[in-house]
């Protein structure tokens, strides 16, 4: 598997068991997360097609380093993953802190 999918599957694995293991939030039962995480979605898919798109890429991948499926406008499908991953943390560490 290529380094940039692996890391990006693991640091999937590793924020959803942070969730379920040790910071038991609750935020993947709630609308509320869904719904920002379908909000990050669509503008990370606006600004990352733009800054990936294969006609004139602004960011450029090693094509060995990641699977090479892209969807939709040329994004590397890691890209989600660890856009997931961070704003999910993110969401984590704020619940946990009280500052809902």
């Amino acid at each position: 598997m290529p380094e940039y999918t692996a890391l990006a599957v693991l640091s999937v694995i590793l924020v959803v068991l942070l969730e379920c293991q040790v910071l038991r939030t609750g935020v993947f039962r709630t609308k509320q997360y869904w719904c920002a995480m379908a909000i990050v979605a669509f503008f990370q898919a606006l600004v990352d097609g733009w800054l990936t798109k294969l006609s004139a890429p602004i960011v450029m991948y090693d094509p060995q380093q990641h699977l090479g499926v892209r969807f939709p406008w040329d994004i590397p499908v890691e890209d989600y993953l660890f856009g997931f991953s961070m704003v999910t943390l993110a969401i984590l560490l704020w619940v946990r802190s009280g500052r809902t």
